[in-house]
Order: structure tokens, then C-alpha cells, then sequence
């Protein structure tokens, strides 16, 4: 019987998927803190037979190439897809078994050029509906955003991803199930996603922006004039996909004395300090920029600080720095430094302010 397991990253708004037959599974998107795919692995008692990627991603560092090489799976990309590694290459309507499940690639393209999404279905009951795993294409009440790759093709892509939309349907029962990795608060969403916890084709064919406007010009143009800005990191991400990004060490990180504190900070660098507003504003370093740790901390960061900047994390506690190295990772940032701090290393580390 087929089964899906859900795994998501609140703090991106995306999901990772594991859709398995009891005993071979297919991970869908993975993000690269891949330890919580496994602990969902080991508890399941399921080996990986296919890391299936939508796309290459605009807005996280995949965990695909890593667990696929962990594991020995076969790692799954459009052949459209120029990438520097060996993988397994799928073209639209191109067939893979894993175990009793039987993956079908279908090329959705907008979201990016060579856009694939997945039907899944149980080879070993014939009658059961399938599911479909649909990246950033299909999203619940609406679809991917279409100015990621260049803004010049936005308008191409936009007329792109609403017929893929729509041919997505057409080839799916109503009852099957519909599995997006964006739109739960991702930037890379667009329109007016519905903020649900499920959906399926029916669904959607009733209440997607994409399905319900039969005026393609008009959709085009309402999607598009509903862009915002997206985080400045986006521009990295792809590029680090396709070279195959390694995995993460999020091992505890160096700490810094109160001297390396102040030379840093008397260099510029950017030394991040993760309290929430009401104690950073209450007292804190001087030099030091206040971004609290919360579900968008590594997003906000991504978006403001240069690419490859030297980065100190400032937590009140191990956890604190931690959990924010753990959200850094996905948007590869690797190996900050961190000063858990007391009140007497706030002190020593330099003049403190408040306001």
C-alpha cells in the first residue's frame, strides 16, 4: 500500500516528501539537514530506492545529492538539466519502479525551464489512485512563481506554468492526491495560495488561480503584477545545486572569546545576535546587528547580508546557535562562529547599547 510521509521546513515554507511501499521509499526534495529525513527512514524501517528532484531550486541547497550518494539510490533530474554530476535522467512520460511503486516523470515546465513533477502510484493495486508530487507547479490554490530565472522570460514562463497546470489536471483522476514542496509560505510561490494542509486535483481544478481563469491573458497578467521581491540569496542556489552540494556538518560550532568578539566587530564583520527585539534593544553590543532567531531568521539573513560574508552568531544559549546554524545550512551558509554569551562576556566583548 502506498503511504506518504511528510516532512516540513516551516521556516522556508517548503516540504520534503516520502512516499514508500512499506519497505522501498522514494524521497522527494529533500532538504540538505538530512538527518531528519533519516530519523523518518530508520523509524519506518525503509531503505531509499529514488531521491526524485521537481527542479533545481531557487530558494534552498538541496539534500538530494548527498542522500543519494549516502544510500546508493538513484538520484532522479530532468535530462534537460545541466548538472555536473552523474544522475538518473528522466524525460516526460518516462517510467521508474521502486519497489511496488511505479514513478512517472511529467514535464511541467514554468516554475523553471525543465520543471518535472511525479506521479506515484501502487503498482500492486491497480484501482488505487495515484499521487502526484507537483514541486513549485501546482501549489494549493495557486503555482509557482515565474521571474526566478530570468525576468526578461517571465511572461513566458507564467504562460508556461498555466498549461502545465492545466495538462496536469487533464492526466490526473480527481481523487488523486497533491503533494507540492512550495507554498506554505515560500517565496517562491505566487498568486494566492490557500494556506491548506491538503489538497487534490478535484480540489484544485474547483479553486486554483491557474484552472479557474480560462483567460489565459488575464491570468498572466494578474500573476505577474502579484510578483514581490524575493531574498538575494536565491541568486546562489542554483548554482550550488548543480554542482552537487556536500552535506552539512552541524557539529557544535568554534567559540569565540570576548577578544575575537571585539576584533571582529572592529572589522566590520558581520556578528548576528539572535535574542529577540525586546532584549536586544534592552542592551547588546555595540557593532552587532539584531536579527531574532525565529521561522524566517536564516531567510531575513540570506536576504540582507552579502554573499560569503564572515558570520558570528550571538545566542543566549548552545540551542540558540544551534537551531540557527541548523536553518543557515539550508541556504548554505556553512560553519558560522558562535559566542554563547553571559552577561559578563556581553559586557567584556565591547561597549554595549540600548535604546
Amino acid at each position: 500500500m502506498l503511504k506518504v510521509e511528510i516532512i516540513a521546513t516551516e521556516e522556508l515554507g517548503d516540504r520534503t516528501y516520502i512516499a514508500h511501499d512499506g519497505a522501498l521509499a522514494v524521497v522527494v526534495d529533500p532538504q540538505r539537514d538530512l538527518d531528519r529525513v533519516e530519523a523518518v527512514l530508520r523509524g519506518l524501517q525503509l531503505r531509499v530506492g529514488a531521491v526524485l528532484e521537481t527542479h533545481i531550486h531557487n530558494d534552498y541547497v538541496t539534500g538530494g545529492f548527498e542522500l543519494a550518494g549516502r544510500t546508493g539510490a538513484e538520484y532522479v533530474l530532468s535530462a534537460a538539466d545541466e548538472v555536473a554530476f552523474e544522475r538518473r535522467p528522466v524525460r516526460h512520460d518516462q517510467e521508474l519502479t521502486v519497489g511496488t511503486m511505479v514513478v512517472r516523470a511529467l514535464s511541467t515546465p514554468g516554475h523553471t525551464d525543465t520543471h518535472m513533477s511525479y506521479v506515484v502510484s501502487d503498482a500492486g493495486d491497480p484501482g488505487a489512485v495515484p499521487v502526484v508530487f507537483t514541486g513549485g507547479s501546482l501549489l494549493y490554490g495557486s503555482v509557482g512563481r515565474t521571474d526566478l530565472i530570468s525576468s526578461a522570460r517571465t511572461e513566458e514562463l507564467t504562460r508556461a506554468q498555466y498549461h502545465s497546470a492545466r495538462s496536469l489536471v487533464a492526466a490526473l483522476p480527481e481523487a488523486t492526491a497533491v503533494y507540492p514542496t512550495h507554498g506554505f509560505g515560500s517565496f517562491c510561490s505566487a498568486g494566492s495560495t490557500t494556506g491548506a494542509d491538503a489538497s487534490t486535483i478535484g480540489t484544485e481544478r474547483r479553486g486554483n488561480d491557474a484552472l479557474v481563469e480560462d483567460d489565459e491573458d488575464a491570468f498572466v497578467k494578474r500573476l505577474i503584477a502579484g510578483l514581490t521581491a524575493y531574498p538575494a540569496y536565491y541568486a546562489h542556489m542554483g548554482r550550488l545545486n548543480r554542482e552537487g552540494p556536500a552535506g552539512v556538518d552541524l557539529s557544535p560550532v568554534t567559540r569565540v572569546d570576548p577578544e575575537g568578539l571585539r576584533a571582529r566587530i572592529a572589522a566590520g564583520e558581520w556578528v548576528v545576535d539572535l535574542r529577540d527585539r525586546t532584549a536586544y534593544a534592552h542592551q547588546h553590543l555595540h557593532g552587532t546587528i539584531g536579527i531574532a532567531l525565529g521561522t524566517q531568521f536564516a531567510t531575513f539573513l540570506g536576504w540582507l547580508m552579502p554573499w560569503g560574508s564572515r558570520l558570528t552568531l550571538l545566542g543566549g544559549s548552545p540551542q540558540e546557535v544551534a537551531d540557527a546554524q541548523r536553518q543557515l545550512v539550508r541556504i548554505g551558509v556553512d560553519r558560522p562562529s558562535g559566542a554563547v554569551r553571559t552577561s559578563a562576556e556581553l559586557a567584556a566583548g565591547g561597549p554595549t547599547c540600548a535604546y
